[in-house]
């Protein structure tokens, strides 16, 4: 990437960089939930704990992908005035302290009323690395994933449970990573996956290259330890958007341990 924050000239690492020699472990939080600077301070604690790449989600009215506990975060980030030009300016916060592949999950309704092409130019200019859009179908990809593309910008390709053609079709043009959600329905910690990974990852690796990652209901690091075994990488949102939840301002230490646990679980 060619963006370098000019503040200390730490340039971000590219996506593919952390699959290089390892199973990656992707982190999930909502920007503004309980603060942003809050947020800003949890990012730089989970890479310090060994998070090889954030997603930062930028809080939405509607989150069709979300469950309960994302939808809230979501909900408590707006309320105290949580904005994308704020996310904007917190980032570049960050970015000037950390190397970390930074990732936005948002979706098309934020993206479309800022404007895409301003959208995406303030992403390449406070460092962040990729995009993921939960309904943006692929049939209406071409557009955004060019003008990011620009911008040197990979927008992340979502895979669900579906027919080998269909699936087959979503990745083999994916960049950066594969996000494979693990079952059908929103996020959400569950107690058991059903999905046949093993399959569905065997149907993307006859046509691509690009590294996959499992997400949607991965809490412990039992269960991170199963699915590494199968992906290149683990992703958690829910779980940790509890912990946030649960503990609020005082979180860092909790988050750090909980990352730090289910990094050292990937095999």
């Amino acid at each position: 990437m060619s963006n370098i924050i000019e503040a200390n000239k730490i340039k971000a690492n590219k996506i593919s960089q952390i699959f290089a020699d390892q199973k990656a472990f992707i982190a999930f939080l909502t920007a503004g939930d309980p603060s942003l600077a809050k947020t800003e301070e949890f990012i730089l604690a989970m890479a310090a704990a060994g998070a090889d790449l954030i997603e930062i989600g930028i809080p939405f009215s509607d989150p069709i992908a979300e469950g309960p506990v994302i939808e809230a975060a979501n909900e408590r980030a707006l309320s105290i005035g949580t904005t994308t030009d704020k996310i904007f300016a917190m980032v570049k916060r960050v970015r000037e302290k950390t190397s970390i592949p930074l990732v936005f999950l948002t979706y098309m309704n934020p993206i479309f009323v800022y404007g895409t092409e301003t959208f995406f130019t303030a992403c390449e200019k406070v460092g962040i690395n990729g995009v993921i859009i939960p309904d943006l179908p692929f049939e209406e990809k071409r557009e955004v994933r060019e003008t990011a593309k620009n911008h040197g910008l990979d927008v992340i390709t979502l895979i669900a449970p579906t027919s080998q053609d269909r699936i087959q079709m979503l990745a083999v043009d994916a960049t950066g990573f594969i996000y494979l959600v693990s079952s059908m329905g929103v996020t959400g910690v569950r107690s058991e996956i059903k999905t046949d990974l093993a399959a569905i990852i065997a149907d993307i690796r006859q046509v691509t290259k690009t590294p996959v990652a499992v997400g949607f209901g991965i809490a412990t690091p039992e269960q991170a330890t199963v699915i590494s075994q199968l992906a290149d990488g683990v992703i958690v949102g829910s779980a940790i958007v509890r912990i946030i939840a649960e503990h609020g301002d005082p979180a860092t230490d909790p988050l750090s341990d909980y990352v730090r646990k289910m990094k050292a679980a990937l095999v």
